[in-house]
């Protein structure tokens, strides 16, 4: 057998979340950085959190025409379709 291909183990690695939970794994890294953990996550929350990535739904918004105040702009986007397929 090959001696030490295996990487190092770290008993005690850190991991690190976004929202500043801290708890101690077994890894072979020793610092982890993650987006997510089960004290922030809605799934263990019960809370509707949106997690964008890069924009992506202020990009949605504005594709669909939505706005926060309300449907006024999907009722004249809705009117648009409604003109263009009667005539």
């Amino acid at each position: 057998m090959k001696s030490d291909i295996h990487p190092r183990y770290y008993d005690d690695a850190k991991v690190i979340c976004s929202c500043g939970n801290t708890w101690t794994t077994g890894s072979t890294r020793p610092e982890i950085r993650v987006e997510l953990c089960s004290t922030c996550h809605p799934f263990f929350t019960g809370q509707q959190r949106i997690v964008d990535s890069a924009g992506q739904v202020e990009r949605f918004h504005r594709r669909f025409g939505l706005t926060s105040e309300g449907s006024e702009a999907s009722d004249a986007a809705t009117a648009e379709i409604a003109e263009a397929t009667a005539g």
